[in-house]
Parts: C-alpha cells; structure tokens; sequence
C-alpha cells in the first residue's frame, strides 16, 4: 500500500476539503483527488461520497481513517526508529504569528531554529489572532502563535509565558520618573485594534479606576504606533520585550506607571501530523526559547541596543504589518 495515498486521504478528511488537503501537501488538486481515488481502487472500496458538494465519508472511510493515522504513526516511529540521531528531514512548515510576537521574540527564535534545524523550510505569515486562528483551522497554517488558542477537531494549542504590557512615551515630551494612570490618560492612547485583548483589557483597568481617558486610539500596526510616538502623537500600550526592541529609535521611552497592565496571553495551536513530528519539535523550540528567555533585560544590554537596530528587526515587506488579536 502506498503511504502517500494514505497520507492523502488523511489529509482530506482532517481538513475536510480536497482542495486544502492539496495546499497542505504541496500538490494540485487532481493530484490530490488521484491520490485518494488510487487508495480507493486497491482497497475495493469508496472512501469518500462524492454524491453532492458537501465533505461526507463513507462508513467503510470512517473505519479506514483509523487505519489512516495508525499507519502514519508507525510509519514516523519507524522513519524514528531507524533514523534515530538522524538531522531533521527536509520539510516545509507554514508559521503565522501577531505583531507582538514578530516584535519581540520571533525572529531571533527563527534565527536559532535555523541553526538547530537547518533542513527546515519556512513559510512566515504575520496577521491577526482571528486570521491566524482560522487559518490553522482550515489547515493553511501548520503552526500559529496568537492571543486565543484554535479549537478544532485535530488541533492542538499550548500556551505560552504571557507578555507584559507596558507603556511607551516620547522621552522628549514625557519626563517623568513615574506617572499615575490618570496622568497618562490625559495624554491620548494608543492600542491594537478595537476588541482585541490589549484594547479591551486597557478600557478595563480605565473603567475600574474611574478613569475617562482623553481618547483612545485602536492601531493594527506597531510601526505606525511607534511613529506616532515618536512624533508626538501619544502614550502606546505594547509588549515589554518590543518596547526593549525598540530603544533603537530616536525619542522613545517605556513610561513607568503606578497601574499594571494586564499581561498578552500567547498561544501555540498546530495541527497534529501523524506522519511527522516536525511541527511538535519546532512548538517544544518555541517554548523552550521564551522561557529561557528572561522578561527583562539587563540595563547593559539595554544600553548596547544600536539606533541602527531598528532596520534590523522590521518587517520584511512581503509581510503584514497588521497587529495581534
């Protein structure tokens, strides 16, 4: 039996889509559908009912699919078995991830991963928490990392070390050793976009103080709201590992605050994949990466960020510059 049929037809009823099963295998869609109807042949039997447009299995391709993910899993152990100590296999891994995570961690994370794993082949998506976890849902995204974990029929989410939220002024405009939350807001605020957790969570901790803010601004892009700071505009609310990030820019300030913000939950949500365990090595790399990693840096580090850093740590043009949640 040919596993890659096998794979095929586990991929199709994961997904529950031909179409998306192909975009996961790097296939066309006739490939695909000829995949599944060769596995059917040998089997003597049909997997899938083809009868309307709506995804239906068969009972024998509900018995089989069983089957499917057994055989997919021996054949991992195995391929373990007998490659123990063997580098990483050549493999393409689709990774979304928000704003907060692109501006803090990720990219030096990426950059050891590399070294780590240096078969491995990426594909990096920066969106929304509602993009992302709809994307791993249908199967486009092997790996997201976002502010709500996916749930799905074969997906997993693991959640990571939240970031703490801090406030980020222009050093030029806000002076202050210590501010009070009712000082800040009479400054105009900047956030991520209307509803997401930063946006809601800041709209709290102001009402539970009695606090009626001067305005409040809702921005899906940390580069915007870092200009804006920059020139003046306002006080942003972002990740304390960005804002370390960001000292290389001209101006900017992380504003101590007598109020906490509450902290950027972060979750890890992937597709189990029976016949690799490719996607759970790079979550366990994630994982271990941040938390080794300590929340705040030494002053010396701090000190010896370049104002070149900046460039450095941007977006790539090719990709979003939407934010989190």
């Amino acid at each position: 039996m040919n596993l890659r049929f096998v794979e095929a037809f586990y991929w199709v009823v994961s997904l529950k889509s031909v179409t998306r099963a192909a975009e996961k295998l790097f296939l066309t869609q006739s490939a695909m559908s000829s995949r599944v109807a060769a596995l059917e042949e040998e089997l003597g039997v049909l997997l899938l009912d083809r009868r309307d447009k709506q995804f239906r299995l068969t009972i024998a391709g509900s018995r089989f699919f069983v089957y499917a993910q057994r055989l997919l899993e021996l054949q991992r152990e195995l391929k373990s078995e007998m490659g123990a100590g063997a580098p990483m296999a050549t493999v393409a891994l689709r990774i979304g991830a928000i704003e907060s995570v692109l501006h803090s961690w990720l990219i030096p994370w990426i950059e050891k991963l590399r070294i780590d794993q240096p078969a491995l082949e990426l594909e990096l998506t920066v969106e929304t928490t509602p993009i992302l976890v709809e994307q791993v849902r249908r199967g486009t995204q092997d790996l997201v990392f976002a502010a709500l974990p996916a749930t799905a029929d074969g997906v997993r989410s693991r959640a990571l070390p939240p970031m703490d939220m801090v406030f980020l002024g222009n050093k030029e405009l806000h002076r202050k050793r210590r501010y009070t939350l009712a000082a800040l807001a009479e400054h105009d605020l900047l956030t991520f976009q209307r509803g997401s957790q930063p946006h809601v969570a800041l709209l709290d901790v102001l009402r539970q103080a009695h606090i009626e803010p001067r305005r409040v601004h809702t921005i899906s892009s940390i580069s915007a709201m870092v200009q804006l700071v920059q020139g003046g505009f306002g006080v942003a609310t972002l990740p304390r590992r960005a804002v370390q990030r960001l000292l290389g820019y001209p101006h900017l300030r992380q504003l101590s605050c007598d109020t906490a913000l509450q902290p950027l939950p972060i979750h890890a949500s992937f597709r189990a994949d029976p016949s690799s365990m490719a996607v759970e090595t790079v979550v366990k790399s994630a994982f271990a990466y941040v938390t080794a990693k300590p929340e705040a840096l030494p002053a010396a580090a701090a000190k010896k960020v370049k104002r070149t850093d900046p460039k450095r740590y941007a977006p790539h043009s090719g990709a979003s510059t939407k934010s989190m949640s």
